[in-house]
């Protein structure tokens, strides 16, 4: 449809508007990526004031299209689109970087009108992505999504793991937008302006892919069009830009990433307006057509453990059988993995509910990308499952998934060197480390059948980043159906009066403890157990409680390393109590292949290295 010549006027004055007010907070905070924010400049205001749909009265409406600004540098450009669209004040955007404002130098979630955190670059159109399918599959409403990408974040490998993701799904309700400004921080980058090879890049990944002049108004909005009529195939629009553009003797200039520039060139921009006022030109507002999604699930909607003492269950599938019984109890919980199913056994929602499954495949950045954008404005709660060891590969997006504020579940197989003959590539060895780093976080460690389905509804019930380390080793069921577990609350499963060391382990060193005690009581040295349940928030007072009651001795075993691990948190948990002292045994050097019980002797942790630690204990 031809673009009106006033139409046209309105969104150049918009454009130079936005351009200002980037200038004029970058300028107040002496900080930030004017230069990123201009070449910017047209794509957000024909986005923001002809295409999105959206209400500043609730700016995260369910119904309402969605905007990640994956290059989240250039967020003065953001800022400035909120401000002219009367969400944000001037006085507001003039407080970009200050310590005591939400306007922050990348844009999270504390702000109303942002779903993810971004800045760590590449990460943005997984997270669309994420959002896009459930608003395809799950929500099946007419929102839509779009992600501003910068040019050098494409070199970013998890870029190309969402954009496969997308072409997989035909997720034809997402829109992917590249700001080829040519220019990086340090020099150009891999591509300069070549943007064909943008173009050719999107559309062997199964793109509908269009070049545009990303400053010419009638060529975005005419880009817009065909993305939106385009059926069962996402788009990307590859937007030749110029950096700096607008800012005279800075425009397509190197050196200019991240510097403020002079307010004096503001007044060049003005010269070009052409009289539209501020305010004139209103977003459409959004078809209400997402459902009413309930994300609660009481303690006792879930179905009881059901198990026999002395069964041997693996925790990986006393786990998949949780998960498909919280896909009974609400059809917004929602499993996703990385061609691991069968092994991590989430395989049992999908039987069980396809519908409330998502395959990511072997693409563990884009697992965890996707299932932050999933669970944006409360559509759902994902549980990404794969083997522990990978989410390693992911712990970026973790990190930015803690500063997004997001509520993820994750949930790793796999782990320590009792897996036995696959090697030290599949052992989880640091996973308890990163996951205990993220801030306000949980860590289960469950060690039997029962204590992992309880973990796993736990986890359902609470808000934040979940991490649930499940074993592959069968192990014999210890608790009764009607255990109670608590977030923070370890469990005694031996003590004595006549106690004089306490062990600590979980899962399998819970095993290995327990079978320790068994040796050592036949020689008269009688030793309580605690299994910690959760290591984040660890049970401090029940630890410190029979620390002091058996005469301070304590001997922790992990099927960890030691940094970061169990032992460490324990000596934490303790530090403060006087004379106690803690050992450690955990795996002290990279392991190799063998059978799992031969590994868990051979790396330091089994029944006969607890009992020689506790009698060397000094």
């Amino acid at each position: 449809m031809p673009v009106s010549e006033q139409l046209r006027n309105d969104l150049e004055d918009v454009a130079n508007r936005l351009r200002i007010s980037s200038v004029e907070m970058t300028c107040a905070s002496k900080s930030g990526h004017p230069t990123s924010s201009t070449s910017a400049a047209e794509i957000m205001a024909t986005l923001f004031f002809n295409e999105l749909r959206y209400d500043i009265a609730e700016p995260k409406s369910a119904s309402a299209d969605r905007f990640i600004l994956s290059k989240g540098h250039a967020c003065p450009i953001l800022y400035a689109a909120w401000e002219e669209a009367g969400l944000l004040s001037h006085e507001q955007v003039l407080s970009l970087r200050k310590i005591d404002s939400d306007i922050e130098g990348h844009p999270t979630p504390r702000l109303n009108f942002i779903d993810v955190a971004t800045g760590s670059l590449g990460q943005g159109l997984g997270a669309a992505a994420g959002m896009a399918y459930v608003g395809k599959y799950i929500d099946k409403a007419s929102y839509r999504v779009f992600c501003l990408l910068g040019d050098g974040e494409s070199a970013e490998g998890s870029v190309w793991e969402a954009a496969a993701f997308a072409s997989i799904y035909k997720l034809d309700n997402l829109v992917a937008i590249v700001d080829v400004n040519r220019l990086g921080q340090s020099q150009e980058t891999s591509l300069g302006h070549n943007v064909d090879v943008y173009r050719a890049r999107f559309a062997a990944f199964g793109f509908n892919s269009i070049v545009v002049d990303g400053h010419n108004i009638d060529e975005l909005l005419a880009a817009y069009e065909v993305a939106r009529n385009t059926k069962n195939q996402p788009t990307a629009i590859i937007a030749k830009t110029l950096k700096g553009k607008g800012l005279v003797g800075i425009e397509n200039e190197d050196n200019w990433h991240g510097k403020p520039v002079s307010a004096d060139l503001i007044a060049a921009i003005q010269a070009r307006f052409h009289g539209s006022s501020k305010g004139k030109l209103v977003a459409q507002k959004p078809i209400n057509d997402a459902p009413v999604v309930d994300l609660h699930i009481g303690s006792t909607v879930m179905a009881a453990p059901e198990y026999k003492i002395g069964d041997k269950v693996a925790t990986r599938a006393a786990y998949g059988t949780a998960l498909a019984k919280l896909g009974d109890a609400n059809p917004r919980v929602v499993g996703l993995d990385g061609d691991t199913k069968n092994s991590t056994f989430s395989e049992k929602l999908l039987k069980k509910h396809p519908n409330q499954f998502i395959e990511c495949f072997i693409a563990e950045q884009n697992l965890v990308g996707v299932a932050v954008g999933a669970q944006c404005r409360d559509r759902v709660i994902p549980f990404t499952s794969t083997f522990a060891a990978f989410f390693t590969r992911a712990t970026d997006q973790i990190r930015m998934a803690a500063v997004s504020f997001a509520n993820l579940k994750c949930v790793g197989s796999h782990v320590g060197v009792s897996i036995g003959e696959d090697g030290p590539s599949q052992m989880a060895l640091e996973d308890i480390a990163i996951f205990r780093s993220i801030p306000n976080g949980t860590v289960f460690y469950p060690s039997d059948a029962v204590s992992a389905e309880r973990a796993t509804e736990l986890a359902a019930n609470t808000r934040g980043i979940v991490f649930i380390r499940t074993s592959r080793p069968a192990l014999p069921v210890i608790y009764a159906n009607d255990e109670k577990f608590e977030i923070g609350h370890g469990k005694v499963v031996k003590k004595s009066e006549k106690d004089s060391i306490l062990l600590i382990g979980s899962c399998v060193t819970l095993y290995e403890s327990l079978k320790a005690a068994e040796i050592l009581e036949k020689e008269g040295i009688h030793a309580a157990v605690i299994d910690p349940f959760t290591i984040k928030p660890l049970d401090g007072k029940l630890i410190a409680e029979h620390a002091q009651r058996v005469g301070g001795r304590v001997v922790v075993t992990e099927d960890h390393y030691a940094a970061g691990g169990i032992g460490e948190a324990v000596s934490a948990a303790l530090a403060d109590i006087p004379n106690v002292r803690v050992r450690s045994l955990n795996v002290k050097e990279v392991p190799r292949s063998g059978p799992p019980d031969a590994l868990v002797d051979l790396y330091g942790i089994s029944a006969r290295h607890i009992v020689e630690a506790v009698k060397n204990f000094h």
